[in-house]
This record gives C-alpha cells, structure tokens and sequence, in this order.
C-alpha cells in the first residue's frame, strides 16, 4: 500500500506508535532506540526497514535524519512518573529536567523539530507530566513547543480503556507548524463500558510457571495487608476475565503483583508475555523474540498502540492538507537555545 506522509520513530521501543501512524497511512524513514533489546524486538517485526536503527538520540545529528511530515516519540517518562518520583526522592537523585540521564532528552526532541521543521508531531508522556514540579515541568515544554518554535499545541490525557482492558492514563502532546482546526473529538472515542474486558486477552494454555509459587503469594498477602493496615495504596491486586486491569508497569518482570489473574483452583498467576502485548492492543502476529523478563520491561514501557492509531487518524487530515488554518502562522522565537 502506498504511503500517504511520512514520519520518524524517536524513542521507538518496540513500535507501538509506529504500528499506529503505519496504520493511518504513513512511512516510518527514521528510528531512533538506543536499547540494544528493544531494537531486537523492534528489527524482528520491522524486517524490510530501509534504514538503521539509530542508538542514542543525543548523539544524532539532525541535519542528517531525512525530512518527515511527522515527528512521534513517546520520551522517557520516569523522570516524571509518580512512581520515579518518589523512587528518585527516596534514593536522593534529582527528577524531572534535573535527571540529566531521561529528563533533558525532551530538548533533543526540541533540536530535531528546529532543524527539520516537521507538519507535525506527537509526543507522549505519563499523566503525572502535567502536574509535575507544581505544572513547571509542563509549562516549560509548552512554552518551548509553541514559543520557541512555533507550534499550535493541543494536550490532552487519554486512558488506553477505550481500547483495551487496561487502566493507562498518558498525555498526549500534538503540534502543528500551522494553526488548524483540529480537534480531539473529531471522531467519538469507543465507549468504554463496551471496550474488552481480560478475558478477550487471556491465552486458555498457559506454562504452569507463570503461575506463582506458594512463597511469593504468601509473600505479597502479607505485604498487601501490612500496607493496607497503614491506610496505604500498595499491595497485589487479582483480576478475573470481566475485569479491568491496573496500569502495566515495567517492574512487571519483578512479581506480577499489580495485574494477578485469579485461578479457580490454586494461586494466582501472572500474565504471559502474549498476553501483555495484548493487553497493549498488538496483534498476534507481533514477534516476541527476547526473554520474558524483556519482554514484560518492553510492553510495560509501551503505548497503547489503538490509542496511537486513533490520534495518528484524527491528525492525519491535518498532515495531508494544511491549507486552511484558523488563524495566521505562529512565528518562532528568533533565537533557539538548541
């Protein structure tokens, strides 16, 4: 099938948005992912790509990625994510713009829309990026976006709910270089209340070894009831196929307490690998080519890829014809700090 535009992969992970912006019409011309298993995942389901993947994104130099109509990247969010937060307070590590490890990688993102100047982006990110340092994280991202260089932003939290049987909270940051009119309920999002429960992404056989063993169970009732004794959040959580899971997280690979699936008889098990790329939306004929201790980081650290594909299609008439626009052209700040 022929492609309509064009668009390059930041922070590709696996490919779930790319999956979702190939699924509107585009062609991926760029990847950039600078984990050495993820690119395995990534190179086992994107066989035919034209071009390298490309490793890390602060070394890469923007003059020389090809020019695109779409930039996507979903940019490292732990060092916005509650649970980084409180992770990096109680270690002592600075978080947000100060994690100069994941937090600054937003202003290559900045570097690479300066210089290639693309239609659009999307970028995603956890929903604790709103409030984040009291919303200053935040402010200082759209104050780059739009005054800087010069993009009409549109924000807004989704929950991958609508797709699958999963509670999972992003924001998503769209840009335009030219105002237009495009809006977020150009196109009705599913009715939750009718969207996939587990069950529709249960595999009926399963290794016995993903069930838990007597030790680790009796380990996380007793951690569970400790913390609710103090009026705490933490603990497992067992789910039954007419339910809706928690977030999927990439400790996932640690005990699978926060989505347990009940068993009729015995212990609760933890969800196979086929079974998170499911709960992700991604197809059966998706590759999992790396471990399962990979393979749960990889999905949790994924996007609903539904999700994606449906932003990639309320943007995609505003990728093809920016022609009529709502207002006059935004103009970006003479002097870029990129």
């Amino acid at each position: 099938m022929k492609s309509e535009f064009t668009f390059i992969d930041l922070f590709a992970g696996i490919g779930g948005m790319r999956l979702g912006f190939e699924a509107a019409g585009g062609k991926c011309v760029f990847t950039s992912e600078w984990d050495a298993y993820s690119q395995r995942t990534y190179r086992a389901n994107f066989p035919d790509d034209e071009h390298e993947i490309a490793g890390d994104i602060t070394k890469i130099d923007a003059a020389e990625i090809l020019d695109h109509d779409v930039l996507v990247g979903g940019f490292p969010c732990q060092p916005f994510s509650i649970a980084g937060v409180s992770k990096k307070n109680a270690l002592g590590r600075p978080h947000g713009f100060e994690c100069k490890t994941q937090g600054t990688l937003f202003f290559d993102v900045a570097r690479i829309i300066a210089q290639k100047r693309p239609r659009a982006f999307l970028l995603e990110n956890v929903k604790n990026l709103l409030s984040h340092d009291r919303g200053k994280t935040f402010s200082v991202i759209r104050d780059v976006l739009e005054n800087d260089l010069g993009y009409s932003i549109y924000a807004r939290v989704m929950d991958g709910r609508h797709f699958v049987p999963q509670h999972r909270e992003r924001i998503l940051i769209v840009g335009f270089r030219e105002p237009t009119r495009f809006d977020w309920n150009a196109v009705p999002l599913p009715n939750p209340l009718c969207a996939p429960r587990l069950g529709a992404i249960l595999e009926a056989d399963y290794d016995p070894k993903y069930v838990l063993s007597d030790k680790l169970w009796n380990y996380l009732q007793t951690y569970a009831e400790k913390h609710r004794a103090k009026g705490n959040g933490f603990g497992c959580s067992v789910f039954g196929p007419d339910d809706v899971a928690r977030t999927l997280s990439a400790r996932y690979y640690k005990d699978g307490s926060e989505i347990l699936i009940g068993r009729e008889n015995g212990n609760p098990r933890r969800l196979t690998p086929r079974e998170c790329a499911r709960l992700m939306g991604y197809p059966d004929s998706f590759l999992i080519p790396v471990s399962d201790t990979r393979a749960y980081k990889q999905f949790g650290n994924s996007v609903v890829m539904p999700l994606i594909r449906h932003v990639a299609l309320l943007m995609k008439p505003w990728i093809l014809d920016q022609t009529v626009y709502a207002e006059p052209p935004r103009e970006p700040r003479q002097a870029l700090l990129f």
